[in-house]
Formats: structure tokens, sequence, C-alpha cells
């Protein structure tokens, strides 16, 4: 039963592959590009090189902590689109944090201090998020993506008014915090250990929680049946909650990281919109939590390497926001494509038990 199970898993994957680079050939194909080469200099800029690679990887950790967070909010089956906002609020409350401390003594307690704000910012702002849909009775994607919007003028406000530069304000974003309050990273490699160590405890207590602890499996029973769920003594609301406060909290920290380990300042697009890329990459990964990084490695490497398509092919430098684009288009139809194989095999569920039932009695 498990062997099967496996190669069921193998065959989605490998066909949710084929579609995702059918549909890039095609564009790829229609913007007057040759696919191979195209492939080629999105690896060559990605991978070419240690200096590429840390750029994948600064990519990735903020996109790997994002999709962790999401994990739980599918199990609960809550599109928690807020995501992207939960990070920015991360990063706003982090940077509050360093600019507190900037003057201390003790900057390494500052700089961990501030992760712990950014776990707090990114889990409040979820959490207003689910009031809005427990309490209000307002649905999470409309809730999620208001929220993003006020997230993105807060940061704005802030930027051009309460922390703006002395003398400008601009684009730029904040003042560069001092050197004592960078996350360390290997000067020549230009990764962070500590970014490193943090995503792999994030993957792993995503796994334990969702596979091992009564909130993961509360999340899952709710997920898969919300009214048998509440007759068996389960609160719902509850749980939404719960689901998205460690949603929230792991985008937080995705943004503590991209204010401490990569800009050394507040941004007007801090988040580079990994929160919404996350969804992606989650859905794509079939929402396991062992796949996600990769999946989410796949798109950081796309991200980084489709920069050298104008330089090398002289093609329009928005062409990988198409292929981008076209990788949504790949996902959406595979996932409506599980979707439907579910529901059909959930309405033939009944008929092959009554044949089977018949047999035993006729045998």
């Amino acid at each position: 039963m498990k062997s099967s199970n496996i190669i069921k898993k193998i065959r989605e994957i490998l066909l949710t592959l084929l579609a995702v680079f059918a549909f890039t050939t095609v564009i790829l194909l229609l913007a007057g590009a040759p696919p191979l080469k195209a492939y080629y200099h999105i690896f060559k800029g990605s991978l070419g090189s240690w200096i590429k690679l840390s750029y994948v990887i600064k990519a990735w950790i903020p996109l790997t902590l994002c999709a962790c967070g999401l994990l739980y909010t599918f199990r609960i089956n809550l599109w928690n689109i807020g995501v992207e906002g939960q990070m920015m609020m991360g990063a706003v409350v982090t940077t509050a944090v360093l600019r507190l401390g900037i003057d201390t003594q003790v900057p390494n307690l500052v700089l961990w201090l501030s992760f712990i704000g950014g776990i707090v910012g990114g889990a409040a702002w979820a959490l207003l998020a689910g009031y809005l849909k427990t309490r209000g009775g307002v649905n999470e994607i409309f809730a999620g993506l208001g929220l993003n919007f006020v997230a993105q003028g807060i940061i704005l406000w802030l930027i051009f008014g309460l922390w703006k530069r002395p003398g400008v304000a601009s684009m730029s974003g904040t003042e560069i915090f001092p050197p004592e309050l960078w996350l360390f990273y290997a000067p020549g490699l230009r990764i962070s250990p500590a970014g490193l160590a943090i995503v792999i405890i994030a993957v792993i207590i995503t796994a334990a929680m969702l596979r091992y602890t009564r909130i993961g499996l509360n999340l899952k029973a709710i997920g898969a049946n919300r009214d048998a769920a509440y007759l068996f003594g389960l609160r719902p609301g509850k749980y939404m909650l719960i689901a998205m406060i460690f949603a929230g909290g792991f985008a937080g920290i995705a943004g503590s990281m991209q204010v401490t380990g990569v800009y050394h300042r507040l941004l007007p697009a801090i988040s580079s919109n990994y929160g919404y890329l996350a969804l992606l990459v989650v859905m794509l990964a079939n929402y396991n939590v062992w796949l996600a990084p990769a999946v989410a490695f796949f798109f950081a490497c796309l991200n980084v390497g489709s920069i050298q398509l104008p330089m090398k092919l002289q093609l329009d430098s928005s062409l990988s926001g198409v292929i981008q684009g076209a990788l949504v288009l790949a996902i959406l139809a595979i996932h409506a494509w599980r979707t439907r194989v579910k529901f059909r095999a959930a309405e033939e569920a009944p008929t092959k038990m009554q044949q089977a039932n018949g047999s035993r009695v006729e045998s």
C-alpha cells in the first residue's frame, strides 16, 4: 500500500514538472528565445559560481520560511494570502527593535530580540486576519489582501515619514544599520550560517508539528471535515487562529532575515514578493513539508538566473515575470487536476464498496 502511494506521488511530481517545463517552453518560444539556451543561462546565472549560489540561498531562506508557515494554514484549508503582509510587518517590528538598539553595548542581544519582534509582528498581523475570518466572517483571501496593502502603506509611511533618512526621504529605504547589527555571514560566500540553521530548524519543527503533535492532527481533521471535527469537540475557529499564528510567525522571521541578513535596512519592497511566491511553492510541492524546500530552491534559482536572459539573449527584462506567470498557470492547472481526481475518487468509493460487498455476499 505504501509503495503504491509513493509511486502515485512520484507520478504526480513528474507530471507537475512536465507541465511546468511545457508552459515555460511555450512562453520562451513565443518570446523568440531558444529554450535550451534560455535554460542554460538560467542555470549558469544561478548556480554558475559560489557567489551566484549565495544569491540563490539568500532568496531560498525567506521563501522556505514563508512556505513552512503556509503549510499550517493549508492543512486547515485556509488560503493565507496575507503572508506577504505578515512578512512586511515582521520586517517593520524588526527594524523598530534594531533602531532602539543602535547605540547598545550588547548588539547580539538586540539582534536576537529583533527576531523575536519579527515573529510577534508577523503573528499579530496574521492573527488580525484570523479574527476577521472567525469573528467577522470575512473571507481570508480578502482579509489577507487588504492587510497586505495596509502593511505596504505602513512601510511607505515610515520610510517617508517617521524613519526617513536625515535630510532625504526616498525609495532607497531607511538608513543602513551599523555592521554590528547585521546577521553574521561567511565573508567568502556571503551566506549566513545562522540563517541556514534557522531554516533547517523551521522545516524540522513544521514536519514534527504537523505529523506528531495534537495540534497538527487536529488541523488535519478540521481541514478534512470541519463539521465532523466540530461534533468531536474540536473548535475550528480556535485552530484557525493557531494556524494563522504559526504562519505569521514564520513569515515574520523571513521579514527579519531580509532586514538583518540581506538589505540591513527597511525597504519598500522588503518582501520581494516571496510571500506570494511561497503560495506557489507549497502548491507545487503538493503540501509536502519535505518537498517544499526543494521547490523553493527551484524558484530561487529561477528568480536569480532569469536576470541573465536580458543580458545574454537580449530579451525583454519582463520575461522573467512572464515565466513566473506561466508557472502560476501550470501549478493552477495541476492543482485543478489533483482536485478533480480526488473528487472523482470520492464519488467512486461508495460504488466500489457496494460492489465489494455484493461479491462477498455471492461468495
